[in-house]
């Protein structure tokens, strides 16, 4: 479905009407299913700078003996 959609001409028509009509249902049922979950996401108020900024959560004054493997580890999750 994917190479199948890529293959295809670019159109004007907005994401979330596009995916909405019944052709791109019937031709990438899986892709259309995936598109209407990922447009339906809501837009965030938080800046990106305090939703990827954890280190100062994670390396407080309480965990600063922690190791450097284990901080690694934390940060990942």
């Amino acid at each position: 479905e994917l190479e199948q959609y890529l293959a295809e001409a670019v159109t004007p028509a907005e994401p979330l009407d596009w995916w909405r009509v019944r052709l791109p249902h019937a031709r990438y049922p899986r892709l259309a299913r995936m598109a209407r979950d990922f447009l339906a996401i809501p837009g965030s108020s938080v800046s990106v700078e305090r939703c990827l900024n954890i280190g100062r959560d994670v390396i407080s004054l309480r965990r600063a003996s922690l190791s450097a493997d284990t901080i690694r580890l934390l940060m990942t999750f």
